[in-house]
């Protein structure tokens, strides 16, 4: 069975939890998580890209001029994708990215991500996150020795609040989010995950589940 420290606020031990073997020791998976992230990158796609077609484009479909005996090469209408301001060939047209996978597989991808972590070290647990000012100074004193060691971090919680909001968002590679924002692209795109016990126990209930 896993076991990780809880930090305190001196970011210093205060106690060990134990975290559920199904959950936080599985077996790292990357075709699975592959697969979870090229789904959710897929779904983030608004597909809203579109060129016209020689049909759409402005111009008459009148023949330029004779098919013979002018020394030219022989053309049809002004519209043709081989005129400047014509039709575009097999252009990119507004289309639906988004597909779904099993609901499995995706916590199984969040299993193998999380229990990767731990086997790393790069999964932090802190009893709470939290800010009496919105100020990014007040931040990096609190938690900037958590990310010395990682260039990208990600902070989780179980209600994020709104003073961390506004703290973090000028620190480079720092992202706060709730546990239920929680997906495999987010822990798979940053270095290191600082959770705290509350968001962690959330977590592994639903996971679990």
């Amino acid at each position: 069975m896993p076991t990780l420290e809880v930090l305190n606020n001196s970011l210093a031990k205060e106690k060990e939890i134990d975290l559920p073997e199904e959950v936080f020791g599985s077996e790292y998976r990357p075709d699975v998580i592959y697969e979870a992230v090229k789904c959710y990158l897929a779904n983030q796609r608004l597909g809203t890209h579109s060129t016209k077609r020689r049909d759409e484009v402005s111009g008459s479909g009148k023949k330029l001029w004779k098919q013979k005996h002018t020394g030219r090469a022989r053309m049809g209408e002004i519209r043709s994708p081989l005129w400047y301001h014509g039709g575009i060939v097999f252009g990119p047209k507004p289309r639906e990215y988004s597909y779904t996978i099993p609901k499995k597989v995706k916590k199984l991808a969040i299993k193998s991500i999380l229990s990767e972590r731990i086997r790393r070290g790069s999964l932090l647990v802190i009893n709470d996150l939290s800010l009496e000012t919105a100020r990014t100074r007040a931040f990096l004193e609190n938690y900037g020795k958590l990310m010395e060691d990682s260039k990208t971090t990600l902070f989780v919680d179980e209600n994020v609040s709104k003073n961390l909001i506004l703290a973090s968002r000028n620190v480079p590679g720092v992202e706060i989010v709730g546990v239920n924002e929680i997906n495999p692209y987010n822990l798979a795109k940053f270095g290191k995950v600082v959770i705290t016990e509350k968001a962690i126990a959330k977590l592994s209930e639903g996971l679990q589940s």
